[in-house]
């Protein structure tokens, strides 16, 4: 069981910055992949950004590629999402998830077995 915790969310205006934190209790990172999904009220769960705590690929959603980066800190086990140049569409609950996906399934959710409660970052003048 790995326990996954964000942070970093809040209210930002339009074309603002935040850097979301995700970090594993009762586990490791090692030998998963770990993805950022998000929720808008009413639509589904989708895609942001993924990457595997092994190896330097990253991959994100076409919605957030230039705006959005992930990366790992290894020295705090932590992987974090960069976010710039914000938009209100981006407004979402953001969560971490990490599971064992194949390149193909990266962006799928179903492919992560461990997810977190979720922060909410709101986009707002």
């Amino acid at each position: 069981q790995v326990d996954l915790v964000e942070t970093g969310g809040g209210l930002v205006q339009p074309g603002g910055s935040l850097r979301l934190s995700c970090t594993a209790s009762g586990g490791t990172f090692s030998g998963y992949a770990i993805g950022w999904f998000r929720q808008a009220p009413g639509k589904e769960r989708e895609f942001v950004a993924a990457t595997r705590w092994t190896g330097g690929n990253t991959y994100s959603a076409d919605s957030v590629k230039g705006r959005f980066s992930v990366s790992k800190d290894r020295a705090n086990s932590a992987v974090y999402l960069q976010m710039n140049s914000l938009k209100p569409e981006d407004t979402a609950v953001y969560y971490c998830a990490v599971g064992r996906p194949i390149t193909s399934t990266m962006a799928t959710a179903s492919a992560y077995y461990y997810w977190g409660r979720g922060t909410q970052v709101t986009v707002s003048a």
